[in-house]
């Protein structure tokens, strides 16, 4: 009977000496907070590291681009790379079958002809779709109904795009074609549902970087991410791959700032740090969610960064077209920099937006990624339908 009382007499010990040292650091923290010792409120040193990563006035593309182009479609990604812009920013989703694919919306009928394709389907999401069900739709056609004065021809029957073509592009390749058609893949006679590649005969040589938004975040998408972006060598902790670069030209993609992950999602942020630690990381913000008590929520979105290891803070501008809820205001600019972090708002479509908040960003989220070039003094040689025009699309 003695013998079994020696292990309880040990585990009282042991949880009186853990609740005791929980006391002690109970009372450490008073203290400080009596003394008037502020609590982390700003990035760490390596966390800082990792934001220098990233090079200050740079141009993003958004969903290559959204003015001159479908969004999101090969000509919108080569466009942006030939014209110079500095990162292509896309949304990535899982699709049924586990493989990424480049999309906004969570259901396909705004910018697909998914209605004539699936019409039992119109409604669903993204991962209820396969790839090569996706590969089936229309993704360009919608874009010369809505903008007829930017039509063309070659913008029918644009196909949805995967991670893989996009990290492609981005190192100035592009689809192969036969007879019009992309020619696809075949491995034991059968269709993976990918395309084969062909080295760009209009690239310039610009190598971009990626900044990739996991959109309407699905369980795994960010485990999935790591292991695409490792086998292709765009991971910068593993297997990264020296992508080559030319004097003068866009050369991100082969630096350790090749890489932005960003995404609205708190819990997807976790999740990115855990499968893609040290790569740059942006907290995106959207006004309605914050707006019942602005100021506390914008204090609350710091802290979650510096607690995370995000050095970006991803906020949105006022003004035409888009008309989003301030969340670039200079009060709000100066809590993001005594934090340490930086700002990539979007969306950036007018000179008159880019003059406005010039001072406050250290990158900007842009549809119009020529009118950005030209601000910041980088004005391509040639205008932005003539790049088309070079690239095939008439």
């Amino acid at each position: 009977m003695k013998r079994g009382i020696i292990p309880i007499i040990m585990v009282v010990f042991l949880l009186f000496a853990c609740q005791n040292e929980q006391n002690e650091q109970n009372e450490q923290k008073a203290t400080e907070k009596q003394q008037g010792k502020p609590e982390q409120n700003r990035i760490s040193k390596k966390s800082e590291e990792i934001r220098d990563y990233v090079k200050k006035d740079v141009v993003i593309a958004h969903r290559g681009s959204t003015y001159w182009t479908p969004e999101e479609t090969e000509p919108a990604f080569l466009w942006a790379r030939n014209i110079g812009a500095d990162y292509l920013e896309f949304d990535v989703q899982k699709t049924k079958d586990n493989q990424l694919i480049a999309f906004h919306d969570k259901t396909l009928k705004r910018t697909t002809n998914v209605a004539d394709v699936f019409p039992d389907k119109v409604n669903e999401e993204i991962d209820r779709f396969t790839l090569k069900e996706l590969r089936q739709l229309d993704a360009g056609s919608w874009f010369n109904k809505k903008n007829p004065d930017r039509a063309r021809k070659s913008y029918e029957a644009l196909k949805i795009l995967t991670l893989r073509d996009i990290i492609k592009i981005a190192e100035g390749y592009r689809i192969a074609h036969k007879n019009g058609q992309p020619v696809k893949e075949i491995i034991n006679g059968e269709w993976t549902g990918y395309y084969l590649y062909e080295k760009d005969p209009n690239d310039n040589g610009n190598r971009p970087g990626l900044y990739i938004e996991t959109k309407n975040p699905k369980p795994g998408v960010e485990k999935l991410l790591a292991e695409e972006l490792t086998r292709y060598g765009w991971n910068i902790n593993r297997n990264l791959k020296q992508i080559p670069t030319q004097q003068g030209k866009v050369d991100i993609a082969n630096t350790n700032g090749r890489l932005v992950l960003q995404t609205f999602s708190k819990e997807s942020v976790k999740e990115l740090e855990k499968e893609l630690p040290n790569v740059p990381k942006c907290l995106l913000l959207w006004q309605p969610n914050m707006k019942d008590n602005l100021k506390e929520n914008y204090q609350k979105a710091i802290e979650f960064s510096i607690k995370n290891n995000v050095q970006l803070i991803g906020s949105s501008i006022a003004g035409p077209p888009n008309n989003y809820g301030e969340l670039t205001a200079p009060w709000m600019v100066k809590m993001v920099k005594d934090a340490g972090l930086y700002m990539h708002p979007y969306t950036f479509d007018t000179e008159e937006q880019f003059r406005t908040y010039r001072d406050r960003v250290e990158g900007v989220f842009t549809n119009r990624s020529d009118i950005a070039l030209e601000f910041y003094g980088r004005k391509p040689k040639d205008e932005p339908q003539e790049i088309l025009i070079n690239l095939g699309y008439k």
